[in-house]
């Protein structure tokens, strides 16, 4: 049996984004995303949700490229002397691997970001991270910690297949990065179903990663393998403004179309496979 949930990160971002992942869950395939608990349009998203309750929503912890939703005073490691967290993946690493990272602030940020979604009103399915910060050594730890604290049923790991390509142009430094996500992920699949989470088989969106387009979304669907795959993409309704305000060169909008592109439906039909949330995946595996 083949199954699929793709899951839209960076709910809350901003509402064009929010616009987005509604509109791709309701005339797409979108079936689960992942809500910023700091994003600038974190409220936003929570209304959303309401109208859409088949909608899968999890928590997209964030460590990077926002603003924390704790004190800042109480998390001196994490933050800028303008009270922001670092910029992107690559500032944090300095920091974390120099020792300048200080676990105890990253578990009361983390613990706070799921301490609004909830009080959100919101149903948790799941746990990822913005840029997949949460498989870190000693992070991974509190992330699991957390998930049994809040009774969090299920998390991505993003180990993409190493030699996965998917006819995706191949970009050395994108390649290698992915590889070595790959590695750390494929650890840290053991440890958390040995605690019980609720893992999908297979994940795919790391290459691809900002520029999931309809051509590379349905080379995964058409190759996928048996069991359950998540594919993780980033629709929004629009990428000028998008990108002028977040500079990351994101395809948003093609993302967008892609998931709601005819022949993705015809695909999922004619081959049986079944879209589902992480809530559904979480459910199965307790019966």
């Amino acid at each position: 049996m083949k199954q699929i949930i793709i899951n839209a990160d960076d709910f809350g971002l901003h509402e064009k984004v929010n616009l987005g992942i509604i509109e791709g869950y309701k005339n797409g395939c979108i079936t689960s995303t992942s809500l910023m608990a700091g994003g600038p349009a974190f409220q936003h998203a929570v209304d959303l949700t309401g109208g859409n309750p088949g909608l899968g929503v999890g928590v997209h912890l964030t460590l990077v490229g926002a603003q924390p939703v704790a004190p800042a005073g109480e998390i001196a490691s994490l933050v800028n002397e303008d009270g922001n967290f670092a910029a992107g993946y690559g500032d944090f690493f300095k920091q974390f691997f120099a020792g300048r990272i200080r676990l105890k602030d990253v578990r009361l940020e983390l613990t706070a970001q799921i301490e609004k979604i909830r009080a959100g009103g919101v149903a948790i399915t799941h746990v990822d991270s913005h840029q997949h910060l949460h498989i870190l050594p000693g992070i991974f730890d509190i992330v699991l910690d957390l998930c049994d604290q809040y009774s969090i049923p299920a998390m991505r790991i993003p180990d993409e297949a190493i030699f996965f390509f998917g006819g995706y142009p191949r970009k050395l430094f994108r390649t290698l990065a992915r590889n070595g996500l790959t590695f750390l992920a494929g650890r840290a699949r053991k440890r958390a179903k040995r605690r019980g989470l609720a893992i999908p088989d297979h994940f795919f969106g790391m290459l691809a990663g900002g520029n999931m387009q309809a051509e590379y979304l349905l080379n995964i669907v058409r190759r996928l393998p048996d069991g359950t795959a998540e594919i993780m993409i980033h629709p929004g309704l629009e990428n000028q403004s998008l990108n002028e305000r977040y500079g990351w060169n994101y395809h948003w909008q093609e993302e967008l179309d892609a998931v709601r592109d005819p022949r993705l439906r015809y695909c999922v039909d004619q081959n049986h496979i079944r879209l589902l949330s992480f809530r559904e995946l979480a459910h199965e595996q307790i019966l």
